[in-house]
């Protein structure tokens, strides 16, 4: 089984200008992916960032700053429009990793979930970090590299070939994710 996460969509993110260019594509190829998985038989997870205003979940450099981010219940915390979240499990987290302090990890073991393909944003933090996790829980990583995007480009690649070389996580277009879905479901009604 594999399973689809897809990392902080939401409005929060998408007003630094490096990433509100690229939020229609973003959010129709994540939303192609959404698609495949669920049709193929596949789990998908919406994660989300939201942070508590009493600074109880503030992480280290919000607290320097005084700063919060990304409150329970605002504008902010909500899904980018468009993006097909419908009847869609969602899991909240408040460090760049899905696993810290959160139960990704029992939900991926629920689901049988051998492998997971991350989307979103961010490539150099939330998702690199989340991809770091996964391969020390032994769970297998593809980064869908059309679907997600960071506001520092030449990080985000930095990360990607990190994460791709030392941990043997690929990087694949949305279409051979999708035809890998296909073939992996067609195989399965053939037995």
């Amino acid at each position: 089984m594999i399973a689809l996460l897809v990392i902080d969509m939401q409005n929060a993110y998408f007003e630094a200008p490096e990433l509100a260019a690229r939020q229609d594509r973003l959010v129709a190829s994540c939303n192609r992916l959404l698609e495949a998985f669920t049709s193929t038989g596949h789990k998908a997870l919406l994660v989300g960032t939201e942070h508590e205003r009493d600074k109880s979940t503030w992480t280290l450099n919000m607290l320097d700053d005084d700063q919060g981010f990304i409150f329970r219940g605002s504008k902010q915390a909500e899904a980018v429009p468009g993006l097909a979240k419908d009847g869609l499990p969602q899991l909240n987290k408040t460090r760049d990793s899905a696993f810290v302090g959160t139960n990704l990890l029992s939900r991926l073991r629920n689901w049988g979930a051998n492998e997971v393909v991350l989307a979103g944003v961010s490539t150099h933090n939330c998702i690199a970090q989340t991809g770091a996790d996964a391969f020390a829980h032994n769970i297998r990583v593809t980064y869908a590299k059309d679907a997600m995007a960071s506001e520092d480009t030449k990080d985000a690649e930095d990360m990607l070939r990190i994460l791709s070389t030392t941990y043997r996580q690929p990087v694949q277009s949305t279409d051979e994710i999708v035809a890998r879905l296909q073939e992996a479901s067609a195989e399965g009604r053939t037995r």
